[in-house]
């Protein structure tokens, strides 16, 4: 009997745990896109894209 329940409740932890790395990769899925749109507005933007394009010319030696 007491075998029995321990395996019972083996079970149970592990079915309610299913679907808990899956919530965590979208979430963590679901972060990594915003972080990568705001990086993206970020690198868009005016003055950031003048400083990177400076900084690869002069890297390349174009300037």
């Amino acid at each position: 009997m007491r075998q029995s329940l321990s395996r019972r409740w083996v079970r149970v932890r592990l079915a309610c745990e299913a679907g808990m790395t899956t919530a965590e990769y979208a979430v963590g899925t679901l972060a990594a896109c915003t972080f990568a749109i705001v990086l993206l507005a970020v690198v868009k933007s005016g003055e950031v894209e003048s400083g990177l394009s400076g900084v690869i010319l002069e890297a390349l030696g174009i300037r």
